[in-house]
């Protein structure tokens, strides 16, 4: 790349010399090799069969005159999403529709500011055989690595720091593969979409995010942000996460960033979610373990409808600082369904005063999701409403302080299991396990202190077919049923 005129000084505008480089790479499928230094460039268009390989003490640096970027894109057509989200030309590296491109380090890409607001380092669109690996992004004002109806995608090894936006988005992309990152973000560490940003929408489908490391201050792994299309076949797994406060300086202007959720799965536009496995995470300092919503926003839609959110599977979670309880919920007439919790551990915070045990939760059917508009809950630990098909099993759910409420409360849920349920019970009469016009359920083996009671309570008139059991090597719990429960709507074995 020197030989085309790069200087690598960190003064002078490198832009046409690089990509220079990169043309004349493209007619033999060759390398462009940054040697040690510092380039400052604008926009730089990627092209078919091209690699870009950062050496070490090798810099990308984006010009810090956003004039050097191509501006954003004027679509025609409506894409129903922010410009950060729809926009894939103010970028330092762009591609378009190109195949076998890769950019690996072990150099770096400095994005060049101190605020949110300006070009992404990474924007791929409509590309194919896409690979990132072993490179450091900094100081990325924008999405550090945007990716929109790509497929076949493998990042690994992406080190990412200070970032003012989301760390790492595939929107509408098949066959993505991120594995082995760490990534500090400002907002949200990995997010996938299925917006409308190609005019349509594209599915997500066949992800896998495996052995990352997340330090966020919004969500660790999420998707729905968009959520008009499909997603299916989604795997989470080996990944842990840290939320912070208040993580770098300076702050984000105008903004005091909070840890929202670490595991946020939602569908809020009407498309499809499911078959989505969560395994083996780790995480501190979210206010949210777990956060599974459908809602009606509507995004797109003539009329706002709500989509389909089903068959997730989430095993062998531990969590510790946890602010707020973990979350399961649909919409009336819109059941989430086909659920299953299993060997989680959460420790809360805990606190919480009986005010909030009688907390109506409003359903909040057309707003964006997100745990932050949910806030304090009335169950410390879980919180499932308008759920079908929930089982929870081999589940640990203690506060470190005093708290006024249930550590479960289920309400209107049809077909659920709780099977070994360990839990903190309230710090003054009150039970354990709270269903609310529950049907079809079964409660076994729930183990708390020997003085709680009563360990279930039963409301609602339409509850029906709930079965209590010991369990093996529990006592028989204590059950309350309110007046308006019929009393062969329980059976006690």
């Amino acid at each position: 790349m020197r030989d085309r005129g790069a200087r690598g000084d960190g003064r002078r505008d490198d832009t046409a010399a690089i990509q220079a480089a990169i043309d004349a790479a493209a007619a033999s499928g060759g390398v462009v090799l940054f040697p040690r230094g510092e380039y400052v460039s604008g926009t730089l268009r990627l092209r078919d069969r091209v690699a870009l390989r950062l050496e070490a003490d090798a810099t990308l640096v984006a010009s810090p005159d956003d004039a050097d970027f191509d501006p954003y894109e004027r679509l025609d057509y409506e894409p129903f999403a922010d410009r950060e989200t729809a926009d894939f030309s103010f970028a330092l590296l762009q591609g378009r529709g190109v195949q076998r491109v890769s950019i690996t380090g072990p150099g770096r890409i400095d994005g060049n500011r101190r605020a949110r607001g300006g070009p992404k380092l990474i924007a791929l669109k409509q590309c194919r055989h896409v690979t990132l690996r072993d490179l450091t992004l900094d100081n990325a004002p924008n999405y550090n690595v945007s990716l929109l109806g790509c497929d076949h995608v493998d990042i690994r090894g992406l080190t990412i720091r200070n970032g003012y936006a989301d760390g790492i988005d595939p929107d509408g992309c098949r066959h993505v593969r991120i594995a082995g990152c760490r990534v500090e973000s400002r907002d949200d560490a990995i997010v996938l979409k299925a917006s409308r940003a190609l005019g349509a929408p594209r599915s997500t489908e066949n992800v896998v995010v495996t052995d990352c490391d997340l330090v966020n201050v919004r969500n660790g792994l999420k998707i729905g942000t968009e959520s008009s299309g499909d997603f299916r076949n989604i795997v989470f797994r080996k990944c842990t996460m840290s939320g912070r406060a208040e993580p770098w300086t300076p702050p984000p202007r105008d903004w005091k960033p909070q840890p929202s959720a670490g595991v946020s799965i939602q569908n809020a536009d009407g498309g499809r979610l499911e078959q989505i496995v969560v395994s083996g995470i780790t995480m501190v300092g979210l206010r949210a373990p777990i956060f599974v919503r459908l809602s009606e926003r509507g995004r797109g839609q003539d009329v706002p409808a709500a989509g389909t959110l089903a068959r997730i599977s989430i095993s062998d979670v531990a969590a510790a600082g946890a602010t707020w309880a973990s979350s399961i919920m649909g919409l009336p007439g819109h059941d989430v369904s086909d659920i299953s919790l299993s060997d989680i551990r959460i420790v809360g915070k805990g606190g919480g005063d009986a005010a909030m045990v009688t907390r109506e939760v409003p359903e909040r059917r057309r707003e964006y999701p997100d745990a932050a508009r949910t806030g304090d809950l009335p169950a410390h630990g879980l919180y499932c409403r308008h759920v079908a098909g929930l089982k929870v099993e081999g589940v640990r759910l203690t506060v470190d302080e005093p708290d006024a409420r249930p550590a479960v409360i289920l309400d209107n849920v049809r077909k659920a299991t709780l099977r070994r349920v360990e839990a903190s019970a309230p710090s003054q009469p009150g039970p354990v396990v709270w269903l609310r016009s529950a049907r079809d359920c079964l409660i076994t083996a729930i183990r708390c202190r020997p003085e709680a009671k009563p360990v279930l309570r039963i409301t609602g008139a339409s509850t029906r077919g709930v079965r209590v059991a010991a369990g093996e090597g529990h006592a028989q719990p204590v059950v309350l049923l309110d007046a308006e429960v019929d009393a062969t709507a329980v059976a006690r074995r």
